[in-house]
């Protein structure tokens, strides 16, 4: 029997695989997940915080957002109003804080509607025959030819101006982009492996629906609406800004922006500080929805 030729030991320097782990363990948790960048991680605190404010913004000043002070009009970033105040002698500080309720609510109110809508329509054109599907992806193709924000402003001269209108005109706007989503999720979904054994088996048209179709459907869509809320944003405060969403005083932050362009030569902090704010907002929830989005799609790919 021919004998065993065992390796040599090794008296070099190791391999270069056993000094470090791939970059990819290296960023991966004790529990086996990779974890978030370190980027991911600060909008997400930052949004955390935007969301405190929004919920309770007593809890960083106790200013009230309406308080007039005609002497105090157009002063400055001080240690007593750290934003400044505005044409009235309102503190902004307290103006910005307070307005990011009705700014987040705009935001997240219209997505709501834009998702629903878009989740309604799209089933509908997947699973409702072919007539279905060519009527109601015509119509989105149509409004899909309008600019979002210019379909938004005809709704709202329809429907007139306030929260509750501009939410409703934001939603119909993205409404066709979602629904186009769902229907395409939705027809591959119906072509899978899992639903056409269900049929087989002889399951119920809705249990299969219910049960199949729908959940996979709109699982992509959730992460997509995070992404989503930022774009409904900037238009919600851009209609505000024309003068179309909440009236005054609502410290909402379009409304403080559209206030403070006629002060830009003398008073730059009027729309510096609610510019900021939007623009803060709009990154951070991209920065997270992008994050959301990825992990969904690296997750739907093993």
């Amino acid at each position: 029997m021919a004998p065993t030729l065992l390796p040599e030991p090794a008296t070099g320097p190791p391999a270069p695989a056993a000094v470090s782990a791939p970059p990819r363990a290296r960023r991966r948790r004790a529990g086996g997940r990779p974890s978030a960048p370190p980027t991911v991680v600060a909008a997400g605190a930052l949004l955390l915080l935007v969301v405190l404010v929004a919920v309770a913004p007593q809890l960083f000043t106790d200013v009230s957002p309406t308080a007039i002070d005609p002497l105090d009009a157009l002063r400055g970033p001080s240690s007593a109003h750290w934003f400044g105040t505005d044409q009235l002698g309102r503190d902004l500080f307290s103006r910005v804080l307070h307005g990011a309720r009705p700014s987040l609510l705009l935001g997240f109110g219209s997505t709501v509607i834009a998702v629903a809508g878009g989740a309604v329509i799209g089933l509908a054109a997947a699973l409702g025959g072919r007539a279905a599907d060519g009527i109601l992806m015509r119509l989105a193709d149509i409004l899909l030819a309008l600019p979002g924000l210019l379909l938004a402003l005809l709704v709202v001269t329809v429907l007139g101006t306030g929260t509750a209108n501009v939410m409703v005109a934001i939603g119909i706007a993205f409404v066709p982009g979602y629904a186009r989503l769902v229907r395409a999720e939705a027809l591959v979904v119906r072509g899978s492996g899992y639903v056409e054994a269900a049929v087989a088996l002889g399951l119920p048209r809705r249990q299969i629906v219910l049960r199949h179709v729908l959940p996979n459907a709109l699982a992509p869509l959730l992460t997509l609406a995070t992404v989503g809320f930022g774009t409904a944003l900037i238009s919600a405060s851009g209609l505000s800004f024309l003068g179309l969403g909440p009236a005054a005083p609502s410290p909402e932050w379009g409304a403080l922006l559209s206030a403070g362009r006629d002060f830009l030569q003398t008073a730059w902090w009027l729309g510096v500080f609610p510019g900021a704010a939007v623009t803060a907002t709009v990154i951070t929830v991209n920065v997270v929805g992008r994050h959301a989005q990825q992990r969904f799609t690296r997750r739907s790919d093993r």
